[in-house]
């Protein structure tokens, strides 16, 4: 889901092992809800409860980057019976911390509009969500004739590994990326100011927000009139977080970074925009929280439930469309469970 701040070095190796298409088929179907009580064959199913009551087994990762395959449940990444429209199709995507969580489902999102895409992980942690996601993007560019996927291993905390991915991606792609989701990030629950040291700060804002602007320094380079920027931002940047002070911090550096860059790069014809999620659920969670506080995730909210990366992903395919959002930039969506902010 992020990229860790783990080796300062780029690994080589970009492509994790190839996957049968039975594998990749069975990979989507497992990433999707399962069906909702039992109804008549063909009829759509129904919609999720406004505010249904909603409890997760007490669970603990204990280290961070979480891993999807670790939870119970698996979060949802596509919805049942998603429909495309081939609203991305023939675009460029990368996607940062893709492997799993939100940027999964958006990883999966956008090749079923039909865009080519790549993603970021980490390494020696990351790896077995890494190759679920991509065993699942080769399933469905069978179907949709996109390129192949990539996934590539970076820590993208500093400038030269973002540099290299950003290279790495557009130079598979006849040199262009149409599509940036700046998606990595990590979190640590730190009860005092007083816990938070020099150190974690570096950590947490090289993740979050230093590789936000370090990647898309790059990509800026391989994109043209058109191209799209999506960053994703937090409700906690706009109502805060009193255990989460560094992260909440990279949180509101995201959604001003946006905004600035939207008017910067208005004149190229590139779009800059952003989704701040409520709580979602994501291997960030049990990787970051005690069981306590996991068991009683998202129930703060009006929909006293926290959301799957399936009902967040369709906001990133809305934003890259230009279809859909070609009079947007310097905007965020707040797919938070009925939170209400101050834009």
């Amino acid at each position: 889901m992020r990229a860790l701040l783990l080796f300062h070095q780029l690994p080589r190796s970009p492509h994790l092992p190839p996957a049968s298409r039975g594998a990749a088929t069975r990979a989507l179907a497992s990433f999707a809800a399962p069906p909702l009580g039992s109804r008549a064959r063909g009829r759509p199913p129904p919609a999720r409860a406004m505010a249904s009551q909603q409890q997760f087994p007490p669970q603990q990762q204990g280290s961070q980057p979480g891993k999807e395959h670790a939870m119970d449940p698996r979060p949802e990444a596509i919805i049942q019976n998603y429909k495309s429209a081939e609203k991305l199709k023939g675009k460029v995507a990368l996607v940062t911390g893709g492997d799993s969580g939100i940027g999964r489902a958006v990883c999966l999102c956008f090749a079923l509009e039909g865009a080519t895409v790549a993603f970021t992980y980490v390494k020696g942690h990351e790896d077995r969500d890494a190759e679920e996601t991509l065993q699942a993007l080769r399933g469905i560019r069978s179907r949709t004739g996109a390129r192949d996927p990539m996934a590539v291993p970076a820590d993208l905390g500093y400038e030269e590994n973002c540099r290299r991915v950003v290279e790495e991606v557009a130079g598979a792609y006849g040199g262009r990326i149409d599509v940036l989701v700046n998606n990595a990030a990590e979190q640590y629950e730190r009860p005092s100011l007083a816990d938070v040291t020099e150190a974690d700060l570096d950590r947490v804002f090289r993740t979050n927000i230093f590789s936000y602007f370090l990647v898309t320094k790059h990509a800026v380079r391989h994109m043209g009139e058109g191209a799209s920027i999506i960053n994703t931002s937090s409700v906690n940047a706009y109502k805060g977080n009193k255990t989460l002070l560094d992260y909440t911090a990279t949180k509101g550096a995201i959604v001003a970074f946006t905004r600035a860059l939207a008017l910067q790069l208005a004149e190229k014809g590139i779009r800059v925009n952003g989704v701040a999620p409520g709580p979602v659920w994501t291997p960030l969670i049990p990787a970051s929280f005690g069981k306590e506080k996991v068991g009683q995730f998202g129930s703060e909210v009006p929909m006293k439930r926290a959301g799957q990366p399936a009902e967040v992903a369709p906001s990133y395919v809305f934003l890259a469309s230009e279809q859909d959002s070609s009079y947007m930039s310097g905007q965020f969506l707040h797919v938070n469970g009925g939170v209400i902010v101050n834009g």
